[in-house]
């Protein structure tokens, strides 16, 4: 049964009766995101029309030597570019519709930008299918054809995934069942003449092949893109709805990873390794945009080691962002992606680099060193928050002498004066940023606040020049990770041929203070993460990221994290042994002769989708025992007051409209 009633305006023949629609798909649902999808396969067919009427006048062109026919050709030729590159910009404006994914009731957040689906053309598997069971396997093609319904119907039910889990899992029955199909239907030495047709979500251009493959990468795409749907639509005015839309990114990007790694050389430029690097980093910054959100959802305690720690995580949401813009503006990727997604990124960055500053001006100005406070403690927390300190001063001597702090302190107001300015400025060069009010108002929100503490801290009668405030140093706690879902991660996926593993080795596991010195995370196999580098089972060679294989004598590859928590509970004194392997970096094999897309046919790349991949590999961290800017520091006595996030009021003076939405976006979880 549908997840939603056919809505009123929807003509049908009948009703419709229990199992009419698979669960996860609703192709009548009529929300703001179907709308914008199917003026997405519309402006597909259209390109494909010009592209197609291009080519014929160019192949024109090129066998004519008559000057009248080559005059009026060149004169066609002029039109249907200029039609072309009209619809790319639409196609482009749908990019950028980013308010219609968005949590139909947030008012205060801002916007996070969503992947679209990638649109296909119909495939008919029937014919091929039934010619290729009786050629191949010597039985009557016909007595299978419920199951190769089914099949199409799963495929044509993928188009339109409803926007919740029961989505995800239908693409991941779908891509499932490809692999299926694959083994047994598709050779490699043969073709069976079923043609796979998709178009790139950016540009709109049409990508059609015979191999499977094409059909697998796409379908994961839409996964990745379905994930970021779900975490745009999440209510990030509670900490449910944060905690969902961050494991939604995380997914997200996991996929996009998994899709990277696996199919390396695809043809359709969407997913060429440079761009799907720049959405892994999108996904990535957006979940760690959403986990800083969580931190400041309940309050930011007006106190001076909450201020440090809130402005170094505040600090590192704009790193990322900052890592984002860098890749958005790299060549060729920033002929394909949105104007919009460059701007709001670049937004972003000088906006949490400003409420950075903001806090840590906070610290220094509203916050005085006295006898009851501990020295030792604050001026550790003030050195590590800078590379170098400013002009030279040690924390110490800053903390004592109020004129510094209130010196360095107007200098981080006036850099976030800066930044907010900034930010509004880029804000009011983008079509589509503008039409975004909340976000509006929250820059406005913003820089008003930092313009009123400078006000506050200004003595008429200062005329020395204002120094300038050093760089913060991004910091977090929990850092946001891909997380590759079940449907596409398990111990056949990790432990291949396409990786190098390290031999087996034997650690023996003892407790320190009821402590085994790291956790565990994955499903199929379980992973080694936050190692602590002075526990035993560091000294014997444990390392951060190994795979863990064994425990004792109970091999461990098919067991996730809790059945592996069973047989690591009743360790004592005495120790267990575990076995462990780690990856070992591949960068150094060969090139596989065959291409993951094109299956056995010749290699043919384009410079297009063979762009310069430059996600670098940054090592992981040793995550460090909390520090005195503990994630556990709650408010358990009464502060003088507390701090939020600027955000859009509207019953302030500056209010303006809220966005309105048909009244069908309301069932915003379907189609």
């Amino acid at each position: 049964m549908t997840d939603t009633l056919i809505p009123n305006g929807c003509k049908t023949n009948g009703p419709v009766e229990s199992g009419y629609f698979k669960k996860g798909c609703n192709p009548f649902a009529q929300t703001g995101r179907s709308k914008l999808q199917n003026k997405r396969v519309l402006l597909n067919q259209q390109i494909i029309k010009q592209m197609r009427m291009r080519a014929g006048a160019e192949n024109l062109l090129k066998a004519t030597s008559n000057n009248k026919v080559r005059e009026q050709v060149v004169l066609e030729l002029s039109y249907v570019n200029s039609d072309l590159q009209l619809l790319m910009e639409q196609l482009e404006g749908l990019n950028s519709s980013v308010e219609v994914y968005q949590n139909v009731q947030e008012t205060s957040s801002i916007p996070l930008i969503p992947l679209g689906l990638k649109e296909t053309k119909d495939v008919d598997f029937s014919v091929a299918l039934k010619d290729f069971i009786l050629e191949h396997y010597s039985e009557d093609g016909s007595n299978f054809q419920d199951e190769i319904d089914d099949l199409m119907d799963l495929r044509q039910a993928c188009r339109t995934p409803s926007r919740n889990p029961s989505g995800v899992d239908l693409l991941a029955n779908y891509f499932s069942q490809l692999s299926f199909l694959e083994t047994r239907f598709f050779s490699p030495t043969r073709q069976i003449g079923i043609f796979f047709t998709w178009y790139d979500s950016f540009t709109g251009v049409p990508v059609c092949q015979q191999n499977i493959s094409l059909e697998k990468a796409s379908m994961l795409f839409n996964m990745a893109a379905l994930y970021s749907q779900i975490g745009t639509r999440a209510d990030r005015q509670t900490q449910t709805g944060l905690e969902d839309a961050i494991a939604a990114f995380q997914k997200s990007a996991g996929v996009l990873h998994y899709l990277k790694e696996t199919f390396t050389h695809t043809p359709s430029y969407d997913m060429s390794p440079a761009m799907l690097s720049m959405l892994i980093r999108l996904m990535l910054a957006q979940a760690q945009e959403c986990l800083f959100e969580q931190i400041t959802l309940p309050g930011i305690r007006n106190e001076f080691f909450s201020l440090l720690r809130i402005a170094q995580e505040a600090a590192k949401v704009g790193e990322t962002y900052g890592e984002v813009h860098q890749s958005m503006i790299q060549t060729p990727i920033k002929n394909n992606v949105p104007f919009f997604w460059t701007t709001m990124s670049e937004l972003k960055t000088n906006h949490y680099k400003s409420l950075a500053h903001y806090f840590v001006s906070t610290a220094l100005l509203d916050h005085q060193l006295t006898p009851s406070d501990d020295e030792d403690k604050q001026e550790k927390a003030l050195s590590q928050i800078y590379d170098a300190m400013p002009e030279g001063r040690s924390p110490l001597d800053i903390l004592k002498d109020k004129e510094e702090r209130r010196r360095i302190g107007k200098a981080h107001l006036q850099r976030s004066i800066m930044g907010h300015e900034e930010a509004i400025r880029i804000h009011s060069r983008c079509r589509d940023l503008q039409k975004l009010y909340i976000l509006s108002d929250i820059l406005q929100a913003g820089l008003r606040r930092s313009l009123t503490k400078f006000e506050q801290n200004d003595k008429e009668e200062e005329f020395t020049d204002y120094m300038l405030a050093p760089d913060i140093i991004s910091k977090t706690e929990k850092k946001a990770e891909m997380e590759i879902p079940a449907a596409t991660k398990g111990p056949l996926s990790v432990f291949s041929a396409k990786q190098r593993w390290s031999a087996p080795r034997t650690i023996r596991l003892r407790l320190q203070d009821r402590d085994l010195g790291f956790t565990l995370k994955g499903d199929a196999p379980v992973q080694i993460q936050s190692l602590d580098p002075l526990c035993p089972a560091a000294a014997e060679g444990l390392k951060e990221g190994d795979y863990l294989v064994a425990v004792g004598d109970t091999e461990c590859r098919w067991l996730g994290v809790s059945d592996v928590m069973k047989l690591l509970k009743d360790v004592d004194e005495e120790g267990v042994n575990i076995r462990v392997v780690s990856m070992l970096d591949s960068s150094s094999q060969p090139m596989p002769t065959k291409s993951a897309t094109y299956g056995g046919l010749p290699k043919t790349y384009s410079m297009i989708c063979l762009a310069h991949d430059e996600d670098d590999k940054k090592s992981r961290k040793v995550a460090k025992k909390p520090s005195f800017l503990s994630w556990g520091l709650k408010n358990k006595q009464k502060s003088g007051s507390t701090l939020s996030l600027p955000n859009a009021d509207y019953n302030g003076p500056w209010n303006r409209p809220c966005p309105t939405y048909p009244n069908s976006y309301n069932e915003s979880a379907l189609y």
